[in-house]
């Protein structure tokens, strides 16, 4: 009511001459959305989709201007003046909720969420129960330990005090990244994955697993049928299905229509304020992140990255609300169907780690965030036709530091082309492989569907385009750092070097005499730990400034360059060695372990994806009945096995 009011003074074209027609209006958006919302998301759906959303903003005007004409007293002067109505008390509602700790899922919008996933589906109630496996994109052990103790996971930490889940840490492979660990833990192999990016020799091409037909293509290599979601899961904003028949925002799936069920958007407008609420949200966000880096910048932030302006917010905003809010709300339709078992990724916090620190404030914010919206499910269990058990897991840490190209004033390509007298021109490889990634592959799932709204969008993202996706953002990964003989690739703090003129993999004496400074450069080098090479007579040595570390044998000459990286870095290293996509020459930062502060090669402060540091310790939260392993989870095919286990614990035929 009082927003009402104070937007009849603000506003010439609101006005409301008393609090009885204030409250009175508001009753009538009420009942009108009521009545008449139902209806509307079942006509104009695809319309909706077409304008992006924003036609429900526009019915929500329409709305306001039907309260107008009924409520005496209460008088707006168009359509534009109501969305504006619905944006305040949208706002107002969001802030008040946080404020008082309010169920943000309303008992309306929960009930019409559950009464339109019934009506998309025969619902029959079992005692079998179903598993929601909910991925937290980037999140240490380590972090979610902190984050538990300074009250920014309050549902995860409810669940360790009353005994209902128990915590458990697990170890990545090398490469600790999403592509190859969501590869094991879904498929149950993520062999010859070297990185987030790598170049295959084979077909002169870098693959990158996010773009949906590299990963389409890196699924149907690797799957067996017999996924962790096989047995009529759902998989939501992943970058592989693990076999699901359901899979929605999932890159591995997104030409798959067999795969692609129909209505599964309409959901997230069941609530005719989530649009508004998703406006609201995304500009509250922007505002976060530019006050965040401007603070940060204030006070001398160090490590921090200052190119945060720009198109940046707007990502952040992309990846934090609107990925979030679909993938919450096609949850709750999930959970009301009685979906055997679901696995969702949440990548909000790792977008804002790799700009802001994975312990800086606005991280943790939109982690608190997350944990809200964990909650939010966890209520919405107990309206389900079966029993559920929530397991929370990450897929990889991160680590942090400032990165190489701060530290020394130029990129890893750039060191490896003066090394071997080629000068690449470049800097640090461009930082778009997850944030622009995610949210290509939603436009490329939305616009790969059939319909007119559909077929619009095809018509708008035409010149993004390339091989049948679409790609947002500066370009695709890595072209600007191809030289017609040298490649240079990097995930984090792990570079990949490869020649790609010489077929099969290049021994430690074929580079020696190529390029004799290059291998005893890199290794001398102050932002690099080790490099790891194969040699015709040792096999596989890992070189430092110092010393060296044959991986076979376990001998060291001098002082051994893995230390630092923890007692199993000769083993992750010894089994990327196998890979036959494994690079020339694999190089992998600097880190302290003292500090654990470590130098990306990737122009991101948070990262991931070599070893060292929190990156390599994720975590999985799991019902507290569920028996874990008794010895520490190393790899995500170990991780496959064990939660294909608990799966199968409560249905035997997963």
């Amino acid at each position: 009511m009082a927003t009402i009011i104070v937007l009849a003074w603000l506003l010439r074209g609101v006005s409301v001459d008393s609090l009885g027609s204030a409250i009175l209006a508001i009753a009538v958006i009420g009942v009108v959305n009521a009545l008449v919302w139902p209806m509307v998301v079942r006509v104009a759906i695809r319309a909706i989709f077409l304008t992006g959303g924003l036609l429900a903003l526009v019915l929500n005007g329409l709305v306001v201007l039907v309260a107008s004409e009924v409520v005496a007293g209460f008088e707006i002067s168009g359509v534009g003046s109501g969305i504006v109505v619905i944006l305040a008390l949208t706002t107002t509602s969001t802030i008040v909720g946080a404020a008082l700790s309010l169920d943000e899922d309303a008992s309306w919008s929960r009930h019409a969420v559950r009464r339109a996933a019934r009506r998309n589906a025969a619902t029959e109630r079992t005692e079998e129960p179903g598993v929601l496996f909910l991925q937290i994109d980037g999140l240490s052990h380590d972090v979610l330990l902190e984050a538990i103790d300074g009250g920014h996971a309050p549902t995860l930490a409810r669940w360790l005090s009353e005994g209902s889940h128990a915590l458990l840490r697990w170890e990545c492979d090398l490469s600790s990244q999403t592509g190859a660990m969501q590869a094991g833990i879904l498929l149950g192999d993520n062999d010859d994955m070297p990185a987030f990016r790598w170049f295959d020799k084979e077909t002169g091409r870098i693959m990158v697993s996010n773009h949906p037909g590299d990963a389409a293509a890196i699924e149907a290599a690797r799957s067996t049928g017999d996924g962790l979601l096989a047995a009529g899961g759902v998989s939501r904003g992943n970058v592989f299905s693990g076999d699901a028949p359901d899979s929605m925002f999932t890159f591995s799936t997104v030409g798959d229509r067999a795969r692609r069920q129909p209505g599964r958007y309409r959901f997230f407008f069941t609530d005719p304020y989530n649009f508004a609420r998703i406006v609201v949200l995304s500009i509250a966000d922007i505002a976060s992140e530019l006050r965040a880096a401007r603070r940060d910048r204030r006070e001398g932030v160090m490590p921090r990255l200052d190119h945060r302006g720009g198109v940046y917010p707007f990502l952040r905003a992309a990846t934090t609300v609107v990925l979030r809010e679909l993938a919450v709300h096609t949850l709750l339709s999930d959970i009301y169907r009685g979906v055997p078992s679901a696995y969702a990724d949440f990548v909000g916090y790792d977008e804002v780690a790799h700009h802001s620190g994975i312990r800086r404030p606005d991280a943790l914010e939109v982690l608190r965030r997350t944990d809200v919206e964990i909650g939010r499910l966890e209520r919405a269990v107990d309206h389900a036709p079966r029993p559920y058990r929530i397991v929370v897991l990450s897929d990889h840490g991160q680590t942090q530091g400032s990165t190489f190209l701060q530290r020394y004033g130029r990129g890893l390509p750039d060191v490896v082309g003066e090394l071997v007298t080629a000068n690449l021109g470049v800097g640090a490889p461009e930082p778009v492989g997850e944030g622009w990634g995610n949210v290509s592959g939603l436009v490329t799932d939305l616009a790969a569907r059939e319909g007119r709204a559909a077929a619009a969008l095809r018509r708008v993202v035409r010149n993004r385009v390339v091989d049948g996706e679409v790609v947002l953002g500066p370009g695709p990964p890595g072209e600007s750092i191809l030289d017609e003989d040298l490649i240079v690739l990097a995930s984090g703090n792990l570079g990949l070097v490869y020649l790609r003129h010489l077929p099969g993999r290049v021994s430690h004496e074929q580079l020696t005499e190529i390029a004799p400074a290059l291998i005893p450069g890199l290794a001398a080098h102050p932002g690099v730990g080790f490099v790891m090479v194969r040699s015709a007579d040792r096999g596989a040595v890992a070189i430092g400034a110092d010393g060296t570390h044959v991986l076979a044998t376990g001998e060291v000459d001098g002082t051994d360059p893995l230390a630092p990286f923890g007692p199993r870095a000769a083993r992750h290293l010894l089994r990327t060695d196998g890979f036959s996509n494994a690079p020339d020459l694999i190089v992998n930062g600097w880190f302290d372990p003292v500090t654990e502060e470590g130098a990306a090669f990737e122009e991101l402060i948070g990262f991931h994806g070599g070893l060292g540091g929190a990156q390599t310790r994720p975590f999985v939260l799991h019902p507290a009945e569920w028996e874990a392993p008794s010895d520490e989870i190393v790899g995500a095919i170990e991780l496959h096995h064990v939660l294909k286990g608990w799966l199968r614990s409560v249905q035997p035929a997963a």
